[in-house]
């Protein structure tokens, strides 16, 4: 599933910047190489990080 248009970022990138210890919308951007545009995407990247951090 796309997380945010803008940029491509699909959920599974995303999922895995979290694994690799981002932890808020902007520090996985940073590590994915991009940054946000329009800022639709970050309330449900939240609840994806949300998500991955709870079962780590």
């Amino acid at each position: 599933m796309v997380v945010c248009i803008c940029n491509a970022i699909r959920e599974k990138d995303l999922r895995a910047a979290v694994r690799s210890g981002s932890e808020k919308p902007c520090e996985v951007y940073a590590q994915l190489g991009r940054k946000p545009k329009c800022g639709q995407c970050l309330s449900f990247a939240k609840t994806i990080i949300q998500s991955e951090l709870a079962t780590a």
